[in-house]
């Protein structure tokens, strides 16, 4: 009788109870947020609804138990929100923070044109993300993105066509821009930036779940910066600006790495906790 038909309001008990046993933080909302997610309706919907409405539980209970698990919400609902856009996401890609925000951010205040023809670059392009979000805020620009996971470049390419953005976006595999050529008004990153010794340290959702080579940066976190600005001199126009993420406390490190490489800094921004998150660098 484990799959009779249930009422919304002992289901979401179950999940709250059993969530808070995996720790999970606020498991009520999120118990919510999963059921609001298997019967395809809104948080509003689900506040709205009788608690006594009775529901077939088997889906619910599968979320219940993944993210249980420790599985992160996003795989589990195969969707993810990022900036205006809502993203396809699956355990082949990243998936994208509001931290990462930050360089569409900085993106707006230096070019302010909106209507320019901007050539945009997006190195380990993940979802698609950053490029998606940049195109979305400048109609007339067009860019590639790079992906050296064929899965993930495959699901970029999905995004853009649910984006209504697939005329303007392209998407290539290779090791970031070993497979581009030409030169961008925009190139954008946000690499791996993880010292390897820090990757035993990360959350569950992180640690056991997204994929490895989005986040190990090395024994210092530095190795993708310093082969991003390695090539940044050939992938910039005279006038272009190279947009990074950052992990905390590497402003120094990389502007370090970049100077060394010929290129210059043009601003540091930082996200909503007040950590340096974006570098902007120039020729």
């Amino acid at each position: 009788m484990q799959n009779a038909q249930t009422s919304l309001g002992l289901l979401i008990q179950e999940g709250e109870q059993l969530l808070k046993a995996a720790e999970i933080e606020d498991p009520r909302r999120e118990a919510q947020l999963l059921i609001a997610a298997a019967l395809q309706k809104s948080m509003t919907e689900i506040f709205m609804m009788d608690k006594n409405t009775l529901i077939d539980p088997v889906l619910i209970r599968q979320y219940f138990s993944r993210r249980g698990k420790r599985e992160p919400f996003a795989y589990i609902v195969n969707e993810q929100g990022f900036w205006s856009l809502d993203l396809a996401v699956s355990p082949a890609t990243l998936i994208p923070r509001a931290d990462s925000e930050s360089l569409i951010e900085v993106l707006l205040e230096l070019l302010p044109d909106r209507q320019n023809s901007y050539r945009f670059l997006d190195l380990g392009t993940g979802t698609g993300c950053l490029l998606l979000a940049a195109l979305s805020e400048y109609p007339n620009a067009f860019g590639v993105g790079v992906e050296k996971i064929p899965q993930a470049a495959l699901l970029a390419h999905k995004n853009a066509q649910y984006c209504k953005l697939q005329d303007r976006a392209s998407f290539v595999i290779g090791n970031w821009a070993d497979a581009v050529q030409g030169e961008f008004d925009v190139v954008l990153s946000n690499p791996p930036y993880i010292r390897k010794k820090e990757l035993l340290e990360l959350m569950p959702e992180v640690q056991q779940y997204e994929p490895m080579s989005a986040l190990d940066g090395g024994v210092d976190g530095l190795d993708a910066y310093r082969y991003i600005c390695n090539q940044a001199i050939d992938l910039l126009s005279n006038s272009g600006i190279l947009v990074l993420e950052l992990g905390i406390k590497q402003d120094i490190e990389v502007s370090n790495i970049a100077l060394l490489k010929g290129l210059s800094v043009v601003k540091k921004q930082q996200d909503l906790n007040g950590c340096i998150r974006a570098l902007v660098l120039s020729r």
